[in-house]
């Protein structure tokens, strides 16, 4: 049986979170696996945090930040960077796994607009145009994971985010392990893997809401298979 970790705060109204477990449904289908997930809001994640993922065999940071316990959020995602634990962050997972990394690996004070609407050179600030219900194109870069995962060189998908990469700090991805995985058609970064991990990727788009309309995220289907 694969047990999944929901990071985040749960909200049925939020679209992404209504989402998710269907699409893990149909991914679990096509593989002809068992799968299991439980939500962990973030307010229970006290450390130390390995004490809620030691179970799990994967962790999905899911959309619907500002999350109540933010520093547990960071802890619960650099247990899973550290752990070879597959992890995929979505919407707010991205922007929480760049401030995570940056934190740890970059020797960067991690702040995020939405919650430090004060910090100087944050490293997720509001984007320049808001991607509120919207779908725009993605361009895989080439020799990608996220490429070979789609199978093809562009594909379309939907974001609910107002806040994304400062692009201060667009520089220092591809210089160490974090690569660039997708960018948009004006080259601002919307999704990101690391290269020495099992399965790590942050998309700041929701593929999950593909499975609304019955279609199976592929992100999903290979986020499931690495386990």
């Amino acid at each position: 049986m694969k047990r999944i970790a929901l990071i985040g705060d749960y909200n049925d109204s939020v679209v992404a979170h209504r989402a998710i477990p269907i699409a893990l449904r149909m991914a679990a289908d096509a593989l002809k696996v068992d799968v299991n997930w439980e939500w962990l809001h973030s307010a229970s994640l006290t450390a130390p945090v390995s004490n809620h993922l030691r179970n799990y065999s994967a962790v999905w940071c899911v959309p619907g930040s500002p999350y109540q316990n933010t520093r547990g959020i960071i802890e619960c995602i650099r247990y899973a960077r550290t752990h070879s634990l597959p992890f995929l962050g979505t919407c707010g997972g991205f922007q929480h796994a760049v401030m995570e990394y940056a934190e740890a690996v970059w020797g960067v004070e991690a702040f995020h607009s939405e919650s430090d609407p004060e910090a100087i050179n944050p490293v997720i600030a509001p984007l320049i145009c808001s991607l509120v219900n919207v779908a725009d194109q993605l361009n895989f870069e080439p020799g990608s994971q996220l490429r070979s995962i789609y199978g093809r060189d562009t594909a379309h998908e939907e974001y609910q985010c107002r806040f994304g990469l400062n692009s201060m700090y667009a520089e220092k991805f591809n210089s160490d392990r974090i690569k660039v995985a997708a960018r948009d058609n004006e080259g601002s970064i919307r999704a990101f893997e690391l290269v020495d991990h099992p399965f790590f990727i942050g998309a700041l788009f929701q593929p999950e809401r593909a499975a609304l309309k019955n279609q199976l995220p592929p992100l999903v289907k290979a986020f499931l298979a690495s386990i």
